[in-house]
C-alpha cells in the first residue's frame, strides 16, 4: 500500500477492493466481508507486486494492487470451497 496512507485510507481502499472484487467475481458479500477480502486482498497483492518489482506509488496503484490481490484471494477460496462431486 501506498506509505504515508493512515488505517483510515487502507480501510477504505480495502472496503472498494473488495466491493470491485467481488463484482468482477460475480460473488454478492456484504460491506464487512468486502473489507476483510479488500484488507487480506491488499496484503496479498502487496506481496505479490513487491516480489515482481512492482510497488504501490499512490492511491490508484494502490487500489489497483489491492483489487488484483482480493480476486486471486477470493479465486483461491473458490478452488477450495467448490464443492467435490
Amino acid at each position: 500500500m501506498a506509505s504515508g496512507m493512515g488505517i483510515i485510507g487502507w480501510i477504505i481502499i480495502g472496503i472498494f477492493a473488495g466491493w470491485i472484487a467481488e463484482k468482477v467475481m460475480k460473488r454478492n458479500h456484504g460491506l464487512l466481508t468486502n473489507l476483510i477480502v479488500g484488507v487480506v486482498g491488499a496484503f496479498l497483492g502487496g506481496f505479490i507486486a513487491t516480489r515482481i518489482g512492482f510497488g504501490a506509488n499512490g492511491l490508484l496503484s494502490s487500489l489497483v494492487i489491492a483489487t488484483l490481490g482480493a480476486i486471486l484471494l477470493l479465486f483461491i477460496v473458490g478452488l477450495v470451497r467448490r464443492p467435490r462431486v
